[in-house]
C-alpha cells in the first residue's frame, strides 16, 4: 500500500470509527472492519495501519474495540477530509460514507482547528498570541484565587485551558513563554506527586520536568 493509499486509508477508517460514535464509546472491533474492510482484503491486512494510529495517540485499541481520541483524532480526520489527495475510487460510494460525510459537514465546524470551532463554549486557541493571552489570564486568576505567590503549577494552567488547545500546541506554546522570557518555567513536583498532576506538567529533554511558572512580565 503506497502512502498516499494509506492516508486515504487512514481518513475511510477515522471517518467510519467516528460514525459509529468512537468518539462517546468503544466501537467493537467487527462492527468497525465490517465498514473498511474491501472485499480484496481481509482484516489482517489492517493491523498495521492501527497499530500506526495509535501511536500516533489518534485512537486507542483494548481487546474488544476501538476508539477515536478528541482532540487529536477529530483535528487528524478533518485534515484528511481537507486534503486535496482525499477521493474515492470506483464509480460506487458506500451509502455510509455518503451518510457520514453529511453527518460531518452538518455537525462539524469547517475546520476543526479553526478559529470559531466551539470548545465547551469557548473558541479554539489557534494563535501563540492568543495563548500567551489565555494562559496570563489564567495564571492571574489562579495566583489570586489559590494565593499561589507567583508559583503557579503548570497542571492548574493546563487544566485551566482545557480542551481549547491540543496538548502538543500547549507545551510547545508555553515553553515559547519562557523564550520570551513572559514566564519563568520551574522544577520541582507537584504537591502530592499525583501522576496524572505530573503528566498534565511540561518536560524537555534539556531540563526535565517543570512543573510550576512564575510571570516574569506585568
Amino acid at each position: 500500500m503506497t502512502s498516499k493509499n494509506t492516508a486515504q486509508t487512514s481518513t475511510r477508517l477515522l471517518l467510519a470509527l467516528w460514525d459509529l460514535g468512537g468518539t462517546q464509546q468503544e466501537v467493537k472491533k467487527g462492527q468497525l472492519t465490517k465498514r473498511i474492510v474491501s472485499k480484496s482484503k481481509k482484516a489482517a491486512d489492517y493491523q498495521g495501519l492501527f497499530e500506526e494510529l495509535q501511536n500516533q495517540g489518534v485512537i486507542a485499541i483494548s481487546k474488544k474495540g476501538y476508539s477515536l481520541t478528541s482532540p487529536e483524532g477529530l483535528e487528524v480526520l478533518g485534515k484528511g477530509l481537507r486534503s486535496g489527495e482525499f477521493k474515492f475510487e470506483g464509480t460506487i460510494v458506500g451509502t455510509w460514507v455518503a451518510n457520514a460525510l453529511v453527518k460531518w459537514i452538518s455537525q462539524i465546524d469547517v475546520a476543526v482547528t479553526g478559529a470559531d470551532v466551539p470548545v465547551n463554549g469557548k473558541s479554539a486557541i489557534v494563535s501563540y498570541d492568543e495563548f500567551k493571552s489565555v494562559a496570563l489570564e489564567v495564571y492571574d486568576k489562579l495566583n489570586y484565587e489559590y494565593n499561589f505567590n507567583n508559583l503557579v503549577p503548570i497542571y492548574r494552567i493546563r487544566r485551566g485551558i482545557g480542551d481549547r488547545i491540543s496538548r502538543t500546541e500547549f507545551n510547545d506554546w508555553l515553553l515559547e513563554t519562557q523564550a520570551d522570557d513572559i514566564l519563568q518555567l520551574q522544577g520541582g513536583s507537584v504537591e502530592d506527586s499525583a501522576p496524572d498532576k505530573i503528566e498534565d506538567s511540561v518536560a524537555t529533554e534539556l531540563d526535565g520536568l517543570r512543573c510550576y511558572a512564575t510571570r516574569l512580565k506585568p
